[in-house]
């Protein structure tokens, strides 16, 4: 049995094709379903699902297999301890930082909203500024507004939310993409199935490339 553990949303609805593809459909729909566990085509695989930034941790402890998970969460849970063998192309999206619209970058120390923590303090040691990372779990774009933080660094798609609340993007710090990752002991006892997964995979991505 493989279990691949993926996290509702965009991942989840963008994942749906690729793995249909190497034959793995769900047999329920989660958005109709309260099971955290699905079955699906394949009777030896099944899905987990969960909270995006938990697919790491589930995967890193042998709970999942694999998972598929938003660089921008591996980056920030540190994931020495899995393997990652293939960037899917899928929920594509922009990890920038961005300020009030019209109003010069602050010099000097300044703070910095984000739930992005591990990630800025990178970025900006590696600019050589000094900065206060302020840790938020969401709305990060009132954080400029009210005087919170002087700036943000959050996931950009679109980039109307940024500007419908006045805030304009600066600079870019990564493109993302959703990953697949592997626990390593599985990767070694489920060799065979797994590597044919990753096989079948990376074929489906260099089509659609």
């Amino acid at each position: 049995m493989l279990t691949i553990a993926v996290s509702k949303g965009r991942i989840y609805e963008e994942a749906l094709p690729l793995l249909a593809d190497v034959g793995i459909v769900p047999t329920e729909d989660p958005k109709k379903s309260r099971k955290l566990i699905l079955r699906t085509s394949r009777d030896d695989v099944r899905l987990v699902i969960i909270r995006a930034t938990d697919v790491p941790t589930y995967v890193e402890y042998g709970a999942a297999d694999l998972g598929i998970a938003g660089k921008d969460v591996l980056l920030e849970y540190g994931a020495e301890g899995l393997y990652e063998p293939l960037d899917l192309g899928i929920s594509r999206c922009r990890l920038m930082m961005a300020g009030p619209k019209g109003v010069k970058p602050k010099h000097g120390r300044i703070r910095v909203a984000t739930k992005y923590v591990k990630t800025a303090r990178h970025f900006f040691a590696s600019q050589g500024v000094q900065a206060e990372i302020i840790k938020l779990y969401g709305s990060m774009e009132l954080a400029p507004l009210v005087g919170l933080a002087d700036c943000i660094i959050d996931l950009v798609d679109t980039g109307n939310t940024l500007k419908a609340n006045g805030l304009e993007p600066r600079e870019l710090i990564m493109s993302i993409s959703s990953r697949l990752i592997v626990n390593k002991a599985a990767m070694k006892m489920k060799h065979e199935a797994i590597h044919g997964l990753i096989q079948r995979l990376e074929s489906h991505v260099s089509a659609q490339a």
